[in-house]
């Protein structure tokens, strides 16, 4: 990372902030996680080999490893990804952040991250974590996370069957976990693009003003100057939009196929899978006040979109083509869908080509 001279952004700070922010937590206590950690061991497995029948795609990393963890355990993850992938910017911005005004602006830089980190931390149920070097930590790395107090408390608010949901967040996490380490390339070309993106970054004021005048434009025009990824696609300079672009049709795809294969492989074994969705669906969209405000400036109801445009793109594509043609996604990066495409499922197919169409 540097020394701490060279650092943009206080650590420490964000972490107790996000600490703070992420909200009282009923179900802290460890004897509400009694049966958790077997069950998503268990489930975690089961999960890896109905992805694998479901979608052909197995990992090459070995077996799937779950990690039943709370919300500050969350945090801390995140916080130690965010390090990474925040790199190349952190650097720049540290070697800028001069004089009397840097610690200040350290401390902002984490208040403002420990804020976001700590909202999240409350929402998540389970992530797939594979922002990681291979040379550290090998022991944290590929790692399919469950946030225990976030999905208790959703299982005793709606009255869920506890191991249905399990099997049913384990084999949305297990599907990311089969795209990115059973696709030979797809982790080095994912990591690549967030690599563009952020070593593009310029901490240039004028690129701020830039952002403004966007978000004015955009305002005047009628259109929603956050819907494609919140206040980091709107301060973006073109080259990191096209960038941006590129990520966000590769996770349009991904989530969609994520939630897709949830369905097809769990189909017979978890009856209560249509209230499942419906209950998570409205989850995500019932942000109000402030709380709603932080969701789109961080991008999430951009990534609420994902879902549904990437379940409608593969929904198109198998209607036009079955699964053969959906399969030729992960042949090549050349062949993932635009942010465009994923909206116009046609013009991919004609891209490229129609000779895997169903008859």
């Amino acid at each position: 990372m540097g020394g701490e001279e060279a650092d943009a952004v206080d650590w420490d700070l964000a972490r107790r902030v996000a600490n703070r922010a992420a909200a009282r937590d009923p179900y802290a206590s460890a004897h509400y996680r009694q049966g958790l950690e077997p069950d998503f061991e268990e489930f975690t497995a089961r999960a890896e080999d109905l992805v694998a029948a479901a979608t052909g795609l197995r990992s090459d990393a070995g077996p799937a490893r779950g990690r039943v963890t709370d919300r500050a355990g969350w945090i801390d993850a995140n916080l130690s990804s965010f390090r990474r992938l925040l790199r190349p910017v952190i650097e720049k911005l540290g070697a800028r952040m001069e004089g009397s005004a840097a610690p200040l602006a350290r401390k902002l830089a984490g208040a403002e991250l420990g804020l976001m980190l700590g909202w999240m931390s409350a929402r998540v149920l389970g992530q797939y974590d594979l922002l990681v070097i291979e040379d550290e930590n090998p022991g944290d790395q590929d790692i399919v996370y469950y946030v225990a107090p976030n999905v208790l408390a959703l299982e005793h608010r709606y009255a869920f069957d506890p191991r249905q949901f399990r099997l049913w967040l384990a084999l949305h996490e297990v599907t990311h976990r089969a795209q990115f380490t059973g696709v030979a390339w797809m982790r080095p070309h994912f990591l690549s693009l967030v690599s563009d993106a952020m070593e593009s970054v310029d901490p240039d004021p004028g690129k701020l003003l830039a952002g403004l005048r966007r978000l004015v434009e955009d305002r005047r025009r009628g259109a929603d100057p956050f819907a494609d990824g919140g206040l980091t696609a709107l301060m973006a300079t073109e080259s990191q939009r096209e960038v941006l672009h590129r990520v966000s049709g590769l996770m349009c795809l991904l989530e969609g196929h994520g939630d897709v294969t949830m369905d097809r492989a769990g189909l017979g074994l978890i009856p209560s899978a249509g209230r499942f969705g419906r209950v998570l669906r409205q989850r995500r969209m019932s942000a109000r006040g402030p709380a709603k405000v932080l969701q789109r400036l961080i991008g999430f109801d951009a990534k609420i979109k994902q879902y549904a445009q990437g379940e409608r793109f593969i929904e198109a594509v198998e209607a036009t083509g079955g699964s053969g043609m959906l399969d030729r996604v992960w042949e090549r990066p050349e062949n993932l869908p635009t942010l465009t495409e994923i909206r116009a499922p046609e013009q991919w197919m004609a891209r490229v080509g129609s000779s895997t169409l169903a008859a």
